[in-house]
């Protein structure tokens, strides 16, 4: 039996892609057809990250389920949870529960964001040698695709860690910049903020501390918990550290349908300037 030294990834394939309209964590943005989730894995397994626990829903699993079976290489392990209900993506990493081992960090990424091999690298370095939790913090401009509003997490940070992270909302470039239109202030945001893409490394013991979120969350009142919520109260009320690792990495993200092709030139031109390979798997 092979024992996994590596960290685990945990990848977040349960949304519904309500704004693109299919299985986006299938959108073919790869040279050759590759599906987002597929680029993901290749950069996941490059990094060091030995296996990967994809959290599905029961409408789309099977779809993705077939993909990766039809394409994904055999000589890493892979398996998948079912979030059964949808209440938001702490609710999906405990779907993973029982497929990780929990006697080492584990990473938890989108499925529908590709953050660039540089950033995973990162991460996955910095799992291997760090006894703290970390995010990888993108600059806002470099988290963008396309002109439609979409959500980011801002981020606050002194000396290298995480002190506070404001989910805005209908985020959108302007003729100077960026803005928020949520009611929140400030209304412009700098191109150079660090926001959060959901890439997250986490120490074993966060997952206590999810079970008891999930516990005192009013579902009623909201019907999701996310994690950059769930990250803001555990900042507020424990001593845990979440460090930030700022990276120039470009994300590029498929929200609407209109994003893909603007992902696939972005995904070109990253193997074109060296830093992707052509094809996903060898």
């Amino acid at each position: 039996m092979v024992t996994l030294s590596g960290p685990s990834l945990v990848i977040l394939a349960a949304g519904r892609a309500r704004r693109y309209g299919g299985v986006k964590q299938l959108a073919p943005i790869g040279k050759h057809g590759e599906g987002v989730i597929d680029l993901l894995a290749s950069d996941a397994w490059a990094s060091g990250f030995e296996d990967i626990v994809i959290v599905v829903n029961a409408d789309t699993g099977p779809q993705i389920q077939e993909h990766v079976a039809a394409r994904w290489p055999t000589d890493h392990k892979v398996s998948f949870a079912e979030q059964v209900h949808q209440r938001g993506t702490v609710d999906a990493v405990l779907a993973a529960e029982s497929s990780l081992d929990l006697s080492k960090p584990f990473g938890v990424s989108n499925a529908d964001d590709l953050y660039g091999r540089a950033a995973f690298l990162l991460l996955g370095e910095r799992l291997s040698v760090s006894p703290n939790n970390c995010l990888v913090g993108f600059e806002l401009d470099r988290a963008l695709v396309g002109d439609l509003p979409v959500s980011r997490g801002t981020c606050m940070v002194k000396d290298g860690r995480l002190t506070e992270i404001v989910e805005r909302r209908d985020v959108h470039s302007t003729l100077e910049g960026y803005d928020a239109d949520d009611g929140l202030e400030p209304v412009s945001l700098s191109p150079l903020a660090t926001v959060s893409m959901n890439l997250w490394g986490f120490q074993p013991e966060v997952i206590a501390l999810m079970h008891e979120s999930i516990a005192r969350h009013d579902f009623d009142a909201d019907s999701e918990l996310q994690l950059s919520t769930f990250v803001g109260h555990v900042l507020e009320n424990t001593s845990l550290v979440f460090e930030v690792l700022p990276t120039r990495s470009r994300c590029i993200g498929i929200t609407h349908a209109k994003d893909l092709p603007v992902a696939q030139l972005l995904v070109r031109l990253e193997i074109e300037s060296g830093h992707r390979p052509e094809h996903a798997f060898v």
